[in-house]
């Protein structure tokens, strides 16, 4: 039985190879403690046998219903290969240590920190100017704020789809279990 996280990898790679602009886009659904729902583009950082990693603001809109409903669902589309993937799990922080780790590597300005994700906004000067700042008083190197940092969503379930003429697309669903991965396949 193939392993799904192992076979998004190799399609992930073939949606890069075939020149899909951004593969790692891919939009991420939530819910609040009621039940509803919001999506929202971001991209994947990672994903391996952990699950598929992504980084934002927790106290942004998706961070604060993660903290109510740690419950999500992942969508990757790669039209010009004809694939679809779609993921369900659980959803947990990061370490602060490899929150770290990662915003190390993120270029200068993407590290000014200024923005409060989903928070009202009193001009786009202001958040350059407080960019700016921030850039000035720690010379570049402006640390990660305690507010922002990484998850992982652990799936549950991925389901891949792969277009085929007539509307008789192949989709296979894996959904987690004890022994391993059960594998089913969908009618189109």
């Amino acid at each position: 039985m193939t392993d799904p996280i192992d076979l998004f990898g190799e399609w992930f790679d073939e949606a890069r190879a075939a020149g899909v602009e951004v593969p790692e886009a891919m939009t991420l659904a939530t819910a609040d403690a009621d039940g509803r729902p919001s999506a929202r583009m971001l991209l994947l950082k990672s994903a391996d046998e952990r699950g598929f990693t992504f980084f934002t603001g927790y106290e942004s809109r998706k961070g604060r219903e993660l903290a109510e409903n740690p419950r999500a669902a992942l969508v990757f589309h790669w039209r010009p290969v004809g694939r679809q993937v779609r993921v369900e799990g659980a959803v947990r922080r990061l370490s602060a240590e490899e929150s770290d780790a990662y915003w190390a590597t993120r270029p200068a300005r993407s590290r000014a920190a200024a923005s409060r994700q989903s928070e009202p906004l009193e001009s786009l000067e202001a958040l350059e100017a407080e960019a700016e700042r921030l850039l000035a008083e720690h010379g570049g190197e402006v640390p990660r704020p305690e507010r922002w940092g990484g998850y992982v969503l652990e799936p549950e379930a991925i389901e891949l789809w792969q277009h085929r003429d007539d509307r008789l697309h192949q989709r296979v669903r894996y959904t987690r279990a004890r022994e391993g991965w059960q594998v089913e396949r969908l009618a189109p």
